[in-house]
C-alpha cells in the first residue's frame, strides 16, 4: 500500500470526523496537497505535504505512512508529522471588572475607570 485517497487517509489519522466531512473540505478547496487543491481521489504517498482547513484552524502535516483503515488515536499520530505553525500569541489587556448589580459607578469609581482608560 503506497498510495490512497486524500479523504480516505484524512478520515483515518482522524484529522476529519467523517470520510464525507473529509470529501466535502476537498470539493470545497480547503485541502492542498504539495501545494495544489486535491479532489478527494487525489492520492497521497509517504513524503506528501497536506494542508486542510479543518473548523477554523489549517493543519499542515506530512504523511509518514499510508493508511486506508481508521486506527485509534496513538497509531494515528504516527502517520503524520504535524508541521502546523504555532498560532501568534494573543496580546490580552487588562479588562476592568465590575460586580453585577453593583449599581452606578461612584465618583471615586469613574476616576479610576477614566485613569485606566487613558494609560491605554
Amino acid at each position: 500500500m503506497e498510495s490512497t485517497r486524500v479523504d480516505r487517509w484524512l478520515w483515518a489519522v482522524r484529522l476529519t470526523k467523517t470520510r464525507t466531512d473529509a470529501a466535502a473540505a476537498c470539493r470545497g478547496g480547503h485541502v492542498r496537497v504539495n501545494g495544489r487543491p486535491a479532489k478527494p481521489a487525489t492520492t497521497v504517498t509517504p513524503g506528501d505535504e497536506v494542508r486542510a482547513r479543518v473548523g477554523a484552524a489549517t493543519r499542515v502535516v506530512e504523511v509518514v505512512r499510508v493508511i486506508q483503515k481508521r486506527v485509534g488515536a496513538p497509531d494515528a499520530v504516527t502517520c503524520y508529522i504535524d508541521r502546523t505553525p504555532k498560532p501568534p500569541p494573543i496580546a490580552s489587556a487588562p479588562v476592568a471588572v465590575r460586580d453585577r448589580g453593583a449599581g452606578r459607578p461612584t465618583k471615586r469609581d469613574r476616576r479610576i475607570l477614566d485613569k485606566f482608560r487613558s494609560g491605554l
